[in-house]
């Protein structure tokens, strides 16, 4: 029986491309490759869709951070971004090394990939999939089983390992014969087909820019308080996050780090800051992070508000009160 690896998103086009293999008698071993910046899962650690995915198609599932093998391709694309900070071809490269050492490992015959032919304006063109092949050592390995009639002739189907006849031949970003295809397979709860990447936001990239900026030597922690919260540069050096609701400020207690300054409101209900960035003898700073933080309080229009202030160390937290009053104007978040 012949072995592919498929790449599993968990999507319906990536489900697809599985039942159109397992119809051919291929065995499937899929594979997830989950980021900080993956939109499936809160904390990177694997994607619900794919493993609900891989249940209800009864194959195995590995699951691969690809986080900090991302971070330079973010700081440095080789192949450059798409409309916001997404490096997709690079991503992609780094996304088929990794299924090819899968597949390797496994000792299975091809790669195999839910991909549709022009669906996505960066890496879904011919050109650029040729690029990503190229570059990640796996030039007429991948199959495309939806699309694999509207291109050239894949190594499986040369060997006879999969019937090309029975492949399809769908292009383009219309959806209408993915959802008549997931009705004839009674696939009913698949996820919509919005992007799974942070990197594609707006907002999100706006932060990752300002991160890029200041904090150059940033790392996987960076970016996952970047996901938390209300975001405020205060200089060049300090940044301060506040929680939106009681999750987020219990989340940002947790992300702090030594050399941060924890802001919680004792008098009043309220957010909580962290502020990263102001050392010991920066009053100023402390005092705006202490004032905006205030804002988001039911203090707001109380003449003060008392804020315990904790300066994390290692080992210890150093801790003292602050009291202020709401900041008349708030600075533009990121």
């Amino acid at each position: 029986m012949p072995k592919t690896v498929l790449l599993l998103s968990g999507g319906l086009d990536s489900t697809l491309a599985a039942r159109v293999m397992l119809e051919q008698n291929v065995e499937i071993h899929a594979i997830n490759f989950a980021s900080v910046f993956c939109t499936c899962t809160p904390k990177g650690a694997g994607c619900s869709a794919a493993n609900s995915a891989a249940r209800q198609l009864g194959i195995p599932l590995r699951t691969e951070s690809n986080s900090e093998e991302l971070i330079p391709l973010v700081k440095s694309p080789r192949h450059g971004y798409g409309r916001n900070l997404n490096p997709c071809l690079d991503c992609r490269i780094l996304s088929f090394k990794k299924a090819k050492r899968y597949m390797d490992e496994i000792g299975a015959d091809f790669l195999t990939t839910g991909e549709v032919l022009g669906e996505r304006p960066m890496s879904q063109r011919m050109d650029a999939m040729r690029i990503i092949e190229r570059d990640a050592g796996v030039a007429g390995l991948v199959l495309r089983p939806l699309s694999a009639r509207l291109m050239p002739v894949t190594e499986p189907e040369a060997k006879g390992l999969v019937d090309r006849e029975k492949l399809l031949a769908i292009e383009g970003r219309s959806r209408k014969e993915q959802m008549g295809l997931a009705e004839h397979y009674g696939i009913k709860d698949y996820p919509c087909p919005a992007g799974g990447c942070l990197l594609t936001d707006e907002g999100f990239a706006r932060r990752m820019k300002d991160l890029m900026a200041f904090e150059p030597d940033f790392g996987v922690h960076d970016c996952i308080l970047l996901k938390v919260g209300r975001h405020f540069r205060l200089s060049p050096q300090a940044k301060l996050i506040v929680g939106r609701e009681e999750a987020q400020n219990a989340r940002l207690v947790e992300l702090g780090r030594p050399g941060d300054w924890l802001l919680v409101p004792t008098t009043t209900p309220g957010a909580t800051g962290l502020l990263r960035g102001a050392p010991t003898g920066q009053e100023g700073t402390l005092r705006l992070a202490a004032s905006i933080v205030a804002h988001y309080g039911k203090g707001r229009n109380a003449p003060a508000v008392e804020l315990e202030v904790r300066r994390l160390e290692a080992g210890r937290a150093a801790t003292d009160t602050i009291q202020t009053a709401a900041v008349a104007e708030l600075p533009q978040s990121l």
